[in-house]
């Protein structure tokens, strides 16, 4: 639950390096000397800031990012060491003042670019790497985890958390995409029932949280959406990432059912439709990229991939 607070919550602006630079001198007076900085590449769900030159701060943009704080602090350390690759390695929390309501984090800052056709040399090989780190999440021991819910948007739930919104997605763009089409695909998601055991997600494997070096997979960073659920909702990337041989390597890697590729589908398209939805008269390029994002999942639905 979001915390209780009195005053307004901040506006993105005010949520900035001057105000990371008081919380930090405040809280952890033996960092103030530390120089604050934006990052090249923040997030959504928080504003990132570099603290010297190995740290940085994560403040939540919004109330409700605010349970992500704790989740991460209290799981990230119990993950890493079990996984192939860096995650986050939180240092200090952060609690809320009188210039700003919520939790906040301290991170080791981790080196890399952001995943891209343009930083990976292999796509393939990429895509193996990352079905190593999935595998080895998902045999991390669930118990004790935290259960989809709102703190994650319901990564590793059900898809019928977000049936209506899909619903009335593909009402509004009735001539603009092939809605029969999306429409079975996501009928064939909602009937791909899942019945496995629960298994550590990550909640948001997109090339923004994907870090490289040298060409290659060397960080997975933002575990805002982890949860203990169905691995389907860490799938998505085979098609707004891959494609061709890098969807081949990472399905055959990972050799899941076909019904969690049913399923992992459908997280695909209900992004990209509420994406298109919402940025396609103002954001020409994200509309372009939710919409290549659609046409992939129907071309794969059409082909029966699996």
């Amino acid at each position: 639950m979001p915390e209780v607070h009195q005053q307004p919550d901040p506006s993105p602006a005010a949520i900035n390096a001057d105000l990371a630079r008081r919380l930090v001198a405040a809280q952890f007076p033996h960092w103030a000397h530390l120089p604050v900085k934006p990052v090249a590449v923040s997030g959504w769900d928080n504003r990132t800031f570099h603290l010297g030159e190995s740290m940085s701060i994560r403040l939540p943009s919004a109330a409700h990012y605010v349970a992500q704080v704790a989740k991460e602090q209290r799981w990230l350390p119990m993950l890493a060491p079990r996984l192939p690759l860096p995650i986050p390695a939180p240092l200090a929390q952060g609690k809320p003042d009188t210039n700003y309501p919520w939790s906040w984090s301290v991170y080791q800052w981790i080196e890399g670019e952001t995943a891209s056709l343009q930083t990976i040399a292999d796509l393939p090989e990429f895509a193996a790497d990352l079905v190593r780190f999935l595998t080895a999440l998902q045999q991390i021991d669930p118990a004790g985890g935290p259960t989809p819910g709102q703190h994650n948007f319901y990564r590793g739930e059900s898809l019928e958390v977000y049936s209506a919104e899909t619903h009335s997605a593909l009402t509004a763009l009735t001539g603009q995409i092939d809605t029969p089409a999306a429409a079975a695909v996501w009928q064939a998601a909602l009937a791909a029932r899942w019945d496995g055991r629960p298994v550590w997600v990550h909640g948001d494997i997109a090339a923004g949280n994907l870090l490289v070096q040298n060409g290659r997979l060397s960080a997975v960073i933002d575990f805002g959406s982890s949860a203990v659920g169905d691995p389907a909702c860490d799938l998505t990337i085979a098609w707004t990432l891959f494609s061709g041989a890098s969807r081949d390597a990472f399905r055959s890697g990972l050799a899941l059912p076909l019904a969690a590729w049913a399923r992992a589908r459908g997280w695909a398209l209900w992004k990209a439709l509420i994406t298109l939805l919402e940025y396609r008269q103002t954001d020409q390029q994200k509309a372009a990229s939710a919409r290549n994002v659609i046409n992939e999942v129907l071309d794969d639905f059409r082909r029966g991939g699996g």
